[in-house]
């Protein structure tokens, strides 16, 4: 159920416990527009995270809009909006604020609904960010299963940016393992990839991986 329909749907069930006396409607109503700000909050707590990739300033606002989404899909007993919720909160702990050790709570308990739910996406970027958070511990064997697995999964969901992004990954790891010809290979895949689908963004990590690990 869209946000705009369940507003309508709130605004309904206000007339209808006014003027006829059902309130118990009141209840339904608020059970809408507690899943309709979840929803909103994830959402624009998502867009704030995409401009902080893009200027690097960090903005209070994030944190608290994926725990306000936690806090409301927990309540709805929505596992996987709380787990999707959760993912983010960890991301931002992991990649705003570089806190690994804060993130990974989060992450966990987000891997543990997501799967649950069968909520296939979400679980492929917690298994991406658990991997950075192994590959930050300087153990790209423990890193490697994780972004293999993530990669799976985006490919059943024919996720194909994502899949070009966790190929990056990949090739950070098999850099880390003295594997170069794996990691030129894995760039070109990403690359190709992201080429195909028009992810521009994806191209221009492409680039700077190549820079960084001295690779054609």
């Amino acid at each position: 159920m869209t946000t705009d329909i369940r507003i309508e749907r709130a605004n309904h069930l206000y007339e209808r416990a006014v003027f006829t006396g059902d309130t118990d409607a009141l209840t339904v109503a608020e059970v809408g527009l507690d899943a309709a700000e979840a929803d909103l909050a994830l959402a624009r707590g998502r867009l704030v995270h995409a401009r902080y990739l893009d200027d690097r300033v960090e903005d209070a606002r994030e944190l608290e809009l994926f725990e306000r989404a936690a806090e409301l899909y927990a309540e709805l007993g929505d596992a996987r909006g709380e787990g999707e919720a959760l993912f983010w909160i960890g991301a931002f702990h992991q990649v705003v604020r570089e806190d690994g050790p804060t993130a990974l709570p989060a992450f966990e308990r987000a891997l543990e609904l997501a799967t649950r739910a069968g909520d296939r996406l979400t679980v492929s970027y917690v298994l991406r960010h658990l991997g950075f958070a192994e590959q930050y511990a300087g153990r790209p064997e423990a890193a490697l299963p994780l972004f293999e697995e993530s990669t799976r999964l985006r490919r059943e969901l024919d996720f194909r940016p994502g899949v070009a992004a966790n190929l990056i990954a990949l090739a950070h790891v098999a850099a880390d393992q003295q594997r170069p010809a794996d990691a030129t290979a894995l760039l070109a895949e990403a690359d190709a990839l992201a080429a195909a689908c028009e992810a521009h963004a994806v191209r221009r990590w492409v680039t700077e991986a190549r820079e960084r690990l001295d690779l054609p």
